[in-house]
């Protein structure tokens, strides 16, 4: 399947924004992502299916001072 990943093309074999998640290897990491200009909220990652043509944002959060 195509997506757009933050702004570039990606072929993927994922089927939720849970596993896109993981194929970039960011699910044991605080990560906010938009799905099609729609926030998913993480407890949804798994439940989100995606389809050809998605538009995603993934962006991961970090700490610091």
């Amino acid at each position: 399947m195509n997506l757009t990943v933050n702004g570039k093309a990606q072929d993927t074999k994922a089927q939720t924004v849970q596993q896109l998640v993981e194929q970039f290897g960011l699910a044991e990491q605080p990560v906010a992502v938009e799905l099609n200009q729609k926030v998913v909220p993480r407890r949804l990652h798994g439940q989100m299916s995606l389809a050809e043509g998605d538009v995603i944002e993934m962006v991961q959060l970090v700490g610091g001072g």
